[in-house]
C-alpha cells in the first residue's frame, strides 16, 4: 500500500454530545487530518503519490468544509466511495483526525 497525507479545514458539530461536553454540540472548527492508503499492484509507482494526493485535494474544493454534524467516520465513508468509484477492487485505509489528535480509521478490503 501506499499513502498519502493532506489537510483541510472544516466546521462541524456533535449535535448528541453528551453534557460533559456540549460545547460540541455548537458548529466549531477543526483542520481535519487525512492519512489515504490504498493497495497498489506493483511497486513502480502503480498509483503515483502526488496525482493521488492531488486528486484527493480537488474533491474538497471549499477553503473551509462545511461538515454540519458529520464526523470522521462518516466523512472517511463517503471518501472511500468516491475512491472505490476511480479505483475499484482496491483495499483502502482512511484516517480522519480532527487536529491531528483524536480520529477515526476504517478500513476496506
Amino acid at each position: 500500500m501506499i499513502y498519502v497525507t493532506f489537510r483541510k479545514r472544516g466546521l462541524h458539530r456533535y449535535a448528541g454530545a453528551p453534557a460533559e461536553v456540549d460545547y460540541l454540540a455548537h458548529t466549531h472548527r477543526h483542520t481535519f487530518w487525512f492519512k489515504v492508503s490504498i493497495e497498489v499492484r506493483h511497486n513502480d509507482r502503480d498509483i503515483e503519490f502526488h496525482l493521488f494526493q492531488d486528486w484527493l485535494e480537488s474533491l474538497y474544493d471549499a477553503r473551509t468544509l462545511g461538515l454540519d454534524g458529520r464526523s470522521c467516520e462518516m466523512m472517511a465513508e463517503e471518501l472511500y466511495t468516491r475512491i472505490a468509484e476511480r479505483y475499484p477492487g482496491r483495499a483502502v485505509e482512511i484516517d480522519i483526525s480532527e487536529d491531528g489528535e483524536n480520529g477515526a480509521v476504517l478500513s476496506w478490503a
